[in-house]
């Protein structure tokens, strides 16, 4: 028997209890059972995203709260200025373009985040941008950006809307929005808030709802002004996947309990400790700054097609490879959510297992030592 261990960055594992939750039975997203529990999430929300603005909550995935920011706030013709430095980058640019605004697509290096001398630079060249959309935690390179400093930079250089990809590090990394200036905040349901796919979240600042109400809508269903209109009322435009919801409060409640620093150091943590593992057994780290969602390492020379298979068929770990250009180059492993130290230790022997498998060259319980020194502080 194996017991079957998901290191994924989205799904990531769901809290036993508030899988239970959800198989309770289902009840109707019009009656003020429903209105109560989400008044009690909307406030949990809101103390998560470190701010005072409404958090909305599509039935969606994060793509679709990103869509919907899109739509809402910019017009055709608009220029929106997209860093770009992984897959999930990519993608906020070729959303803009379906829209029809006009793309400043800037490319960074794969596992590298924008330095300040070239956000001010593109700033400078595009005075005229509505937007700038920067990714907090690039899920598909393991890569933090630094917010904080980019939304100043880009609030004292420009107009332009500050606008976050926060899908993987809304409950991993420190993210204030009001305190830093944000714009858009998005993330989703399947990351750091550990319930299944299915949920998106965003949140507004007044400047960016005083764009909003000056356009006329070009969307129905993503239309963020209905969403706000029903948020007021604890209420959603349309029908909510009510199971969703119903498992969402318990996992905030979590959250709440342990104190959203104290997830971010959690995470802080679990990350240090899952890279100096790694490095120990000889899997050298990919990218230069390191997200606390998800680690990513190269893949070890000897059975780099078989590791991640073997993995999960002989130890029951899953992890995910790289995408693009990093498939069959890289394996990413995730931190993001409900995790503890002993989850990364039992991910670090498992990885040693199937190194040993594929005759990959390194001094056997190393890596455990080396996140176990992490984790006691002795490192």
């Amino acid at each position: 028997m194996r017991k079957p261990r998901l290191f994924t960055p989205g799904p990531t594992p769901i809290p036993e209890h508030v899988m239970l939750r959800m198989a309770e039975p289902i009840i109707h997203h019009r009656h003020a059972e429903f209105v109560a529990l989400m008044g009690r999430i909307n406030a949990n929300l809101q103390t998560l995203f470190c701010t005072k603005q409404p958090v909305l909550s599509l039935t969606a995935s994060g793509t679709g709260a990103a869509e919907a920011a899109i739509s809402t706030l910019f017009q055709a013709g608009e220029k929106g200025i997209n860093i770009n430095n992984g897959k999930f980058a990519e993608r906020w640019g070729k959303m803009m373009k379906v829209y029809s605004m006009n793309v400043v697509d800037v490319s960074v290096e794969w596992g590298s985040a924008i330095n300040e001398e070239q956000l001010v630079a593109v700033l400078k060249e595009h005075p005229d941008a509505a937007c700038v959309w920067l990714v907090h935690s690039e899920t598909s390179t393991g890569t933090y950006t630094d917010i904080r400093t980019m939304a100043r930079l880009i609030r004292d250089n420009s107009n332009a809307l500050v606008c976050i990809d926060g899908i993987t590090s809304i409950g991993a990394h420190e993210c204030r929005m009001d305190e830093w200036g944000l714009d858009v905040v998005i993330t989703g349901s399947q990351k750091g808030l550990m319930i299944p796919p299915g949920l998106a979240f965003v949140a507004l600042s007044e400047r960016a709802w005083e764009r909003a109400d000056a356009h006329k809508p070009r969307n129905f269903y993503f239309d963020l002004r209905k969403a706000r209109e029903a948020w007021q009322e604890n209420s959603t435009p349309w029908t909510p996947a009510v199971t969703l919801f119903i498992g969402l409060e318990p996992a905030l409640e979590m959250m709440m309990q342990e104190g959203v620093e104290n997830v971010w150091k959690r995470h802080a943590l679990l990350s240090r400790g899952l890279r100096a593992g790694l490095q120990a057994v000889n899997l050298p780290l990919f990218g230069s700054s390191p997200s606390h969602a998800v680690t990513v390492a190269y893949l070890p020379e000897k059975g780099r097609k078989d590791f991640i298979k073997l993995l999960k068929n002989d130890f029951g770990v899953t992890v995910i490879g790289g995408q693009d250009a990093l498939k069959d180059v890289v394996f990413r492993t995730s931190h993001l959510g409900y995790y503890d130290e002993a989850d990364m230790l039992a991910v670090l022997g498992s990885i040693e297992y199937a190194l040993q498998k594929v005759g990959h060259e390194f001094e056997a319980g190393r890596s455990v030592y080396a996140a176990q020194r992490v984790f006691m502080g002795v490192e």
